[in-house]
């Protein structure tokens, strides 16, 4: 059995895409892969580490958007589940030219919930690089996890991924 999960939201598009970059990264034999929606809870238990990522919806449409993200109920269902001794690493999708003020915002709401839970989160990754004005997915330098702009640095995901996954081999086990 894989000991690692990693959940994304949403399908289809530059989440999923980056999803893929990860699992192929890490190695499709050690990571199970699936969307939030999907994901059967009742295996939670069965995984020591998981992988999380999402996009920050822009911040004019914040909330039109957050009824329909799966992320929102996969953590009310999990509102009483333990993480504790369990790593989680983020990631998180954002656009530095149209939203430089939320920013990977999404990085701050999935840690807030996995704290919540117990976990342990991994994964840290630094602003250096970066062009934003504000973010609740960074503190004292860091990102709470891989921070990509999918959209306008395109060029740079990629190489991103890989060197994240360098740091979670270091800080998880797969």
């Amino acid at each position: 059995m894989k000991k690692t999960l990693l959940l994304y939201w949403a399908p289809g598009g530059n989440v999923e895409e980056v999803a893929k970059l990860i699992r192929d990264a890490i190695g499709s034999e050690k990571v199970e892969f699936c969307d939030v929606a999907s994901f059967d809870l009742s295996r939670i238990d069965d995984f020591e580490n998981f992988i999380i990522g999402n996009s920050t919806i822009g911040a004019d449409v914040w909330m039109d958007a957050s009824n329909d993200n799966k992320w929102n109920e996969f953590f009310v269902k999990t509102e009483n589940v333990n993480l504790s001794g369990k790593k989680v690493a983020a990631f998180g999708l954002g656009n530095q030219i149209l939203y430089p003020e939320n920013f990977v915002d999404s990085l701050g709401y999935l840690k807030n919930e996995v704290e919540k839970r117990g976990g342990h989160l991994v994964g840290k990754w630094p602003v250096e690089g970066y062009e934003f004005t504000d973010s609740m997915g960074a503190e004292n330098g860091y990102f709470f996890g891989l921070a990509l702009d999918h959209d306008n640095e395109y060029d740079l995901t990629e190489k991103r991924v890989k060197a994240w996954v360098e740091l979670l081999k270091k800080e998880m086990s797969f």
